[in-house]
């Protein structure tokens, strides 16, 4: 029984006086009376409450005695029932036939279905979703190395990653690209050792991994997970493009300019000639010849560059350099040949250092004025040469000069000259589909700096201005740090957003109601090596695991909690994603000598137990462990696994040989027919269909 309260029967007359209750009408909002004021009000008032405990006068000023009050009780709140199975207040995630389903779903569904059901993500099109309130946890787990195939009936295991007589293996891919629609799983069509799946699981799905077809790349399916998209907040601004803005939680990080220097990889796969300064010491140094025509900065080695820490002013982000935004101009002096017309360079404080029109050697056939912003007057009077700007340029750059400009290797290749320290902003904000895509200039002012550059025509197109806009963009990089403009600023983690607009169990009923739990949904990241180090560091809890075994027991502690609550409270965590490696480490997929950036440490060695098990065996395990998980869940579990990807290794090897012929057509000099590697329509087309095999991984959905 709770305390009691007087509550007076229905009555028409004798209605209790008002004066000290203030009027809804008096204004838009009420201020209740202090304390303090009704006491001083109502003296009698405090008499009263001396015999009943309670504040509340025993009867009204205009009721006599007779007025006749009652006792009403208020009942503790009790904890929500728990639904029955079954029953139509059950939570459930349903696929119909006539569900809007136009193409394959991706991992940003798979996603998006956890923000829709705890937070504030978007309603899925391709299932119906019902009673999301009763859900009382989401389990999300990545198995990389399923794939479709392996659930045939008439699938053999022994022979399944052999290659056929032309060298390839078999189709792994079961559907078509326009068969999208979910298999149901039959136990009795399924290998024995995956027909677990079917007491689980309706339906077997294909994802498609995010990525992009046109230019054979897979993004990672781990990131695409683990980043919600930011919401958005009030009406879409019709066209242009959308500003930046910092992500919930977002701290800025204070970085030099040093810290953003290109590396000699990053200006090989961009297509500048190295300076020989980046060079390593030995024959590729001492052997480099600078192609006809080009100059190189005097540079001897990257220690010239170097500021003594005493010359350096505490907190300068130019850690002491002198730092020149560049940016040139060019007009067609040939077929797909550019050459300089105008040159401009402008400091750390935005002041004009140079700004000249250059003379082509060749004669002009195309001043493509709307990009350049040169016309045939501007250049009839000049008589500056490229060699000129050459030995200007030798003199303004020395050891300690930071260039930075965008997509500068085009300037360079105009300018023909090299120089070791380079600061690219096409690199600072890489493209959100990644390389080979790159942002322009004009883009990436509009979004970060809400700035209108590059309007086209001579008015409207300035190379000062352009120089000052990279100036700016690096300004705002070092003020920022290293994450901003990244495609990791783009979004939210979805651990943090679960914390952040996670709905609590407590305003719907249930155990929490009675206590007082985190408010935001709780979460853990269960992965090989330590889930600090990647997305799972936006996890209420971390657990590190060796293998498969230890990521089954972390999941199964994360839901259930520890019986003490010392560490993961009583009851467990609302979500828990977690990955499993065993299967991808046996069918070879994963490469530990390069550890995706997205992903953790990429794990502890892989035990020669797991190395030397059979795909069959390595199939039961997975089917074992997932079936244990199921059984450990609460009910209303929604519980989901999915593949990641399909098979990378074949992309992953045509795109390290574009990479090399990239490298090599790119270097000034370099004759075609000297290229070690070749690249022609017929490799291009192998790498799409290797995408797209990549890009086809697999998922089930169902809830407990």
């Amino acid at each position: 029984m709770g305390r009691g309260v007087r509550k007076r029967p229905k009555r028409t007359q004798n209605i209790p006086s008002s004066r000290n209750i203030p009027s809804a009408h008096d204004g838009d909002t009420m201020t209740p009376p202090s304390a303090e004021a009704m006491l001083a009000e109502a003296p009698s008032a405090l008499d009263a409450a001396s015999s009943d405990g309670s504040l509340k006068r025993s009867k009204p000023d205009d009721v006599s005695d007779g007025g006749e009050w009652q006792t009403v009780s208020r009942p503790t709140k009790k904890a929500k029932k728990i639904p029955k199975h079954g029953k139509g207040s059950y939570p459930s995630i349903t696929f119909s036939p006539n569900a809007r389903l136009n193409a394959k779903i991706s991992v940003n569904n798979l996603r998006d279905l956890v923000t829709y059901i705890y937070a504030d993500g978007p309603a899925p099109q391709w299932v119906a979703v019902s009673h999301r309130p009763e859900f009382r946890k989401i389990v999300a787990v990545m198995v990389p190395g399923l794939e479709e195939a392996m659930f045939k009936a008439s699938v053999d295991f022994d022979t399944y990653n052999d290659k056929t007589e032309g060298g390839e293996e078999e189709e792994k891919i079961m559907t078509s690209p326009d068969d999208y629609y979910p298999r149901k799983l039959a136990k009795e069509r399924l290998p024995e050792a995956l027909q677990p799946f079917a007491d689980i699981f309706p339906h077997l799905w294909p994802v498609k991994t995010p990525g992009d077809d046109k230019n054979g790349k897979m993004h990672s399916p781990m990131a695409a997970f683990l980043t919600a998209p930011t919401p958005k907040d009030g009406p879409k601004k019709a066209g242009g493009v959308k500003p930046a803005r910092e992500p919930n939680g977002w701290k800025n990080e204070r970085t030099p300019i040093t810290s953003f220097i290109a590396t000699a990889e990053q200006l090989t796969e961009n297509g500048y000639l190295v300076h020989p300064a980046l060079l390593p010491e030995g024959e590729a140094r001492d052997t480099f010849a600078a192609p006809e025509g080009w100059v190189i900065t005097k540079v001897n080695d990257l220690s010239e560059g170097e500021v003594p820490d005493k010359e350096i002013q505490q907190g300068s982000i130019t850690a002491g350099r002198d730092v020149l935004a560049l940016d040139c101009e060019m007009c067609m002096t040939g077929e797909k040949e550019f050459s300089l017309t105008r040159i401009s360079l402008v400091n750390w404080a935005g002041d004009v250092v140079l700004d000249e029109l250059v003379k082509p050697d060749k004669p002009i056939i195309d001043y493509v004025t709307q990009f350049s912003g040169i016309t045939e007057e501007m250049l009839r009077p000049v008589t500056t040469t490229l060699r000129d700007i050459q030995q200007k340029l030798l003199e303004i750059l020395h050891p300690r000069t930071i260039l930075i400009g965008h997509s500068l290797e085009s300037d360079t290749k105009a300018m023909q000259l090299a120089h070791p320290f380079i600061v690219d902003t096409s690199i600072l904000y890489p493209h959100p589909r990644g390389p080979p895509l790159k942002s322009s200039l004009k883009w990436l002012a509009q979004k970060y700096l809400s700035r209108e550059i590059q309007k086209g025509g001579a008015a409207g197109h300035n190379s000062v201005e352009d120089a000052k806009t990279c100036l700016d963009l690096t300004k705002q990089k070092c003020e920022k740090g290293p994450q901003w403009g990244t495609s990791d600023a783009q979004g939210e983690n979805l651990f943090r957003r679960l914390a952040r607009a996670g709905t609590t169990y407590k305003a719907q009923g249930g155990q929490e109601a009675v206590g007082g739990l985190e408010v935001g949904k709780t979460s853990a990241a269960v992965d090989w090596g330590d889930p600090k180090r990647g997305a799972g560091n936006g996890a209420t809890y971390q657990l590190g695991c060796k293998d498969d075994e230890e990521v089954t027991q972390g999941v199964i502690r994360a839901v259930n909690g520890d019986p003490d609550g010392k560490e993961i409270h009583g009851g467990g965590v609302d979500f828990v994603w977690a990955r499993m490696r065993s299967l991808e480490a046996q069918q070879g997929w994963w490469n530990r000598n390069r550890v995706d950036a997205a992903s953790t440490t990429g794990g502890p060695p892989v035990s020669a137990e797991t190395e030397a098990a059979s795909l069959e065996q390595s199939l039961r395990d997975v089917s074992d462990r997932l079936a244990r998980i199921h059984a450990a869940l609460p009910p209303c579990t929604a519980f989901m696994v999915f593949s990641g990807s399909g098979d990378p290794r074949e992309m992953a090897r045509l795109q390290q040989m574009q990479a090399q012929w990239k490298k090599e057509y790119n270097t000034p000099g370099k004759k075609w027919d000297e290229l070690s590697v070749k690249w022609t329509d017929v490799e291009e087309q192998a790498l799409k269909k290797a995408a797209r095999k990549a890009r086809s991984g697999i998922g089930f959905i169902a809830v407990k």
